[in-house]
């Protein structure tokens, strides 16, 4: 038999090759900005991750980034970087002007398992007004002292403490109760911890929000935030490293030059410094558009309201279109430049003329610069939009929900303050505290009036505006958790529901539980043929206080 015969009859094909599979794998050790630069890479080149980390260094990604993210303007590359950061110290006004990104995720101390009396307060530079807020300051905390102390007691009168549960267990669960209704004593002054972990896309855009705030603190934090990325990351794992480092020591390795290699390759494996994000947030700045803006919707929204009483509104209004998305964005630009309702404002932009609607919207973009992103207000066209008129304590908490555009007026006495009440715990009347948490209130806003209305320029000022300040924005901090604040959350349906749902249940504050339940309402009365698919529970029935 010939070959070729031998070959037909007994035929030996190539053996293919093992089918691939897909691969899935964590990553571990690599720099945040070494690490996007990787990820990048996969729109590049073929290579796979590993490959790809084993060749790039900390040089390299800098290059890389320099070229792609900021002369390209591919932005979309710093999500791929994730950064850890503690910040601690800071007062509760700074801490919501911090987390207020649709892109965020962290975790701030609890008003209901921590003590905050022990946390201490901000003092901005106020001058000769320094003990004067001092002095109201620390009357809010003595407040907030006796309020927790005794509605404790009052909690323990009334619960009874079931056979099954321990003393410290039953004393635990009623303090967590007590405290929910003295936060509404803490002044924005109290200081409060947060960890956050954001991309450096969101670190960029925060940096910039920050150092564009009113108020001094939070400016300094934008620089902090700004240089902490820039500078070497505490390492967890440094100290048990540097053991290791001396141990290695006493290696004997005969050739000096050899020796001082291996422990300087040693110790740059374990403990060199790392900076998380030193390319990506250098050029972060003062946002020249959004102070411009501002500055001319705040006149627009004072002329266009001149001489309106604020109108009263309920604690939830879901509001309706007003037939124009012109309309919308106008309102949505110069609501958080006032204090009226989304209902009054609305109405009154929609009598305007089209062209003078158009004019609103154009002060929005004029001074937009070619990298500038559109501001938030012109999110616009959800179905839902809720006008909510709410304590900040309790907004604090619905501030979590970032899959809304929230849109938040500044901080003022104008709309009074919430008492807390919860449906089967005792009120403050008949904890005998009335008294102690209305003058406390009171005092509070007086002292705040006050101080905003001292006249003195105040380190809150940006530099563009020394000189034209007549009223002291640090006033602010002298507000408690109880004050009203209104803002703006639009939605659509899917949300209104997932809200109303997890806000309602019988574990959450009392503050938002109302709120829940009126967004609820609302949705109900407007759409019933919906109201069925709403798994929620009436706030203003008693719940067992010992369930958490």
């Amino acid at each position: 038999m010939s070959d070729t015969q031998s070959a037909i009859a007994d035929p030996k094909p190539a053996l293919a090759e093992p089918a691939k599979q897909t691969d899935v794998y964590a990553i571990h050790g690599a720099d945040p900005e070494v690490l996007a630069y990787a990820m990048a890479k996969y729109s590049r080149s073929s290579l796979n991750m590993k490959e790809s980390l084993s060749e790039i260094s900390s040089q390299r990604a800098e290059q890389f980034l320099n070229t792609f993210y900021f002369q390209y303007g591919h932005r979309s590359i710093a999500d791929l970087a994730h950064i850890p950061f503690a910040i601690e110290r800071l007062s509760l006004l700074a801490a919501i002007t911090l987390v207020d990104e649709q892109r965020w995720d962290g975790q701030e101390r609890s008003t209901r398992y921590q003590n905050f009396r022990k946390s201490g307060w901000y003092t901005p530079q106020l001058g000769d007004r320094t003990a004067a807020y001092t002095s109201s300051v620390e009357a809010l905390f003595a407040a907030y002292d006796k309020v927790s102390a005794e509605m404790l007691e009052a909690l323990k009168r009334t619960i009874p403490q079931p056979a099954e549960m321990d003393d410290g267990a039953h004393t635990r669960t009623l303090k967590a109760r007590a405290f929910d209704v003295a936060r509404y004593l803490l002044p924005l002054a109290t200081n409060t911890s947060l960890g956050q972990i954001v991309s450096a896309r969101t670190l960029e855009s925060q940096i910039s929000r920050l150092l564009t705030s009113e108020f001094a603190e939070v400016r300094t934090l934008g620089a902090r935030l700004k240089s902490a990325a820039a500078s070497p990351a505490w390492n967890v794992t440094h100290e048990s490293a540097r053991v290791l480092l001396e141990e290695a020591a006493s290696f004997s390795i005969p050739n000096s030059a050899g020796r001082e290699d291996f422990h300087a390759r040693l110790s740059d494996a374990l403990v060199r410094d790392v900076k998380t994000a030193p390319t990506l947030v250098k050029y972060s700045a003062p946002s020249e558009y959004t102070i411009a803006s501002r500055t001319e919707l705040l006149a627009a929204a004072t002329e266009l309201m001149a001489g309106q009483p604020i109108e009263p509104a309920p604690v939830v209004d879901l509001v309706e279109d007003a037939g124009s998305l012109e309309v919308e964005l106008a309102t949505s630009l110069l609501y958080p430049e006032c204090h009226y309702s989304w209902r009054q404002l609305q109405r009154t932009v929609a009598a305007l003329s089209a062209p003078r609607v158009a004019e609103l919207i154009a002060l929005g973009t004029k001074h937009r610069g070619r990298h500038d992103e559109l501001p938030r207000t012109f999110s616009a066209g959800q179905s839902f939009k809720f006008d909510i008129l709410m304590d900040i304590g309790g907004f604090r908490d619905m501030h979590r929900h970032r899959r809304c555009v929230q849109l938040i007026q500044d901080y003022t006495d104008l709309h009074g303050y919430e008492e807390p009440v919860c449906p089967g715990q005792p009120t403050l009347a008949e904890a005998g505290l009335a008294e102690t948490y209305a003058s406390a209130m009171d005092a509070a806003h007086s002292a705040y009036r006050t101080a905003r209305n001292s006249g003195a320029p105040s380190q809150t000022a940006l530099p563009s505006e020394v000189g034209s300040i007549t009223t002291n924005p640090d006033a602010a901090y002298l507000l408690p958790l109880g004050t009203r604040i209104r803002a703006m959350f639009k939605m659509d349906f899917a949300e209104s529901l997932y809200i109303a749902e997890l806000r309602s249940g019988a574990a959450g504050h009392f503050s938002y539980r109302r709120v829940a339940w009126e967004m609820y309402l609302a949705v109900a009365k407007r759409h019933p043929a919906l109201a069925a698919y709403f798994r929620i529970e009436d706030v203003n029935a008693p719940i067992d206080l010992l369930k958490r």
